[in-house]
């Protein structure tokens, strides 16, 4: 995506950082034929994450490509599939994540068993206005045993022809789509693939997977051919890429925290192409590209105000027909506990709703749950409009419901780590460690206590940035 007000040398900065990762890996033998920029597993992710060191986004990402472009001429732009959602609350981010990939000038993308959550003819449609080809090879359908969707494309990178195709495992769930659609042996897929696209004269062969590591690899040991790997399909994080045989393999993690980068250098006609690679965190270090920074929030604003105003409709919880033990609300609690009340609004718990309504992500599924009490449980939070009585970290997200009062208090009234790790986790929180964060929660803290250093995350949403991400 090209920038408004694009600045060179932060551009070149950005760049030189990027391909310095690869030059350091030891990739040599003259300039690249090509580079392929490679996600995968993007759960329609649209912004940084909300974690201590937020990573990832669309934004990010149209930066980082703007980078790659001003260094290679020929760039590539390819996708393992899982970009939908993985819930039906968000079906509008589907169709969002195909035109914003098509923005930034993706030319294929593998499918995963989220994309046809919502149907055969929702997702040919998205991806038919984004001018995003979808491939996968042993995706058939049903009633004729023809291609659902194309099972390759051949790309251009110059006057080099690149063939790609994508996979998804023979057992995965189809969903709506399964009394139309069939999955056939990814091997055989993979052989009939591979063998059409040197037919056609491409010279180095791109697999985009939903297959996982483990499929990922036994397949290509035992179909040779295959150049590039684009693991997919609930991978872990390499920085590195993997070595099988004689196809290098890229494993990006989720949810559009990475990009993988690759430098392919074609050699003599039927020589095997020269593959280095590796996995880059979109960290704070990259800037958000304005254009798609702009787009992301009008997309992300129209997404949160129809949930505010769906759960608008559902009303806020009722206390009538709750079970024995259920959540009371703080209002229950500060009736005989007001000078630990006192000390809970010095906290960050006591704003842990307003974070959320001050970037509009109260009704975002995954930031909710950690920024209110009793989240889906009886007589907890549902909906937005259940805030004033059960929104911030209060009483008995720590101390348990209301109803259970007297066990609390007869087994020693004492917060487990557990209790905390529930949503510090090694993803929101790093650096959290129990013994350094308790006593900034405690109603009797130690004195001289230090305040704790300002995470990325604190700082950017201080800012005005909002990492909290969709």
């Amino acid at each position: 995506m090209a920038r408004r007000d694009a600045r060179p040398r932060e551009l070149i900065a950005v760049a030189a950082l990027a391909f310095g990762l690869l030059a350091n890996a030891g990739c040599g033998g003259g300039p690249p034929s090509f580079a392929v920029v490679t996600t995968d597993d993007v759960a329609g992710k649209t912004s940084p994450c909300g974690c201590h060191t937020p990573k990832g986004g669309l934004a990010r990402r149209a930066a980082f490509l703007d980078s790659v472009r001003s260094m290679q001429r020929h760039v590539l732009v390819l996708d393992a599939g899982g970009f939908f959602p993985p819930n039906d609350d968000e079906r509008d981010a589907g169709p969002y994540m195909l035109e914003a990939m098509g923005k930034l000038g993706t030319q294929a993308a593998g499918i995963g068993p989220d994309e046809l959550r919502f149907g055969y003819s929702f997702l040919e449609n998205a991806a038919a206005r984004a001018g995003v080809a979808l491939v996968c090879a042993n995706l058939r359908l049903r009633a004729t045993d023809q291609p659902a969707l194309e099972p390759w494309t051949i790309l251009h990178a110059g006057e080099d022809l690149v063939g790609v195709f994508g996979l998804m495992p023979e057992g995965a769930e189809l969903g709506p789509t399964r009394d139309t659609l069939v999955l056939r042996s990814p091997e055989q897929a993979a052989r009939e693939a591979i063998e059409a696209l040197h037919g056609e004269g491409a010279r180095c062969i791109v697999l985009l997977s939903q297959l996982g590591e483990a499929r990922g690899e036994s397949l290509v040991a035992h179909v040779p051919g295959i150049d590039l790997l684009v693991a997919g399909g609930t991978v872990p994080v390499h920085e590195q890429a993997e070595r099988l045989g004689g196809t290098t393999a890229i494993y990006g993690g989720a949810q559009g925290w990475q990009v993988g980068l690759a430098e392919v250098r074609l050699g003599a006609i039927g020589s095997r192409p020269g593959v280095e690679a590796r996995t880059i965190v979109l960290g704070p270090e990259y800037r958000m590209e304005p254009v798609m920074a702009a787009s992301v929030k009008a997309f992300e604003d129209s997404l949160n105000a129809h949930a505010r105003a769906r759960d608008a409709s559902y009303g806020p919880a009722k206390a009538g027909g709750l079970p024995a033990d259920h959540f009371v609300g703080m209002s229950n609690c500060i009736r005989c506990h007001s000078a630990e009340y006192a000390q809970w609004q010095t906290t960050a718990h006591s704003r842990a709703w307003m974070t959320l309504v001050e970037q509009q992500k109260e009704s975002t599924p995954s930031c909710v749950p950690c920024h209110v009490t009793g989240h889906g449980r009886p007589g907890g939070f549902r909906v937005a409009d259940d805030a004033p009585r059960y929104g911030n970290v209060q009483c008995e997200a720590c101390h348990g419901m209301g109803t259970e009062h007297k066990a609390w208090a007869e087994d020693g009234n004492k917060v487990s780590e557990a209790t905390c790790r529930k949503c510090h986790t090694a993803v929101t929180s790093p650096t959290f460690t129990f013994a350094t964060y308790l006593p900034h929660v405690l109603h009797d803290p130690p004195p001289g206590l230090k305040p704790l250093p300002e995470s990325p995350a604190a700082r950017l949403m201080r800012e005005g940035h909002a990492p909290h991400g969709h």
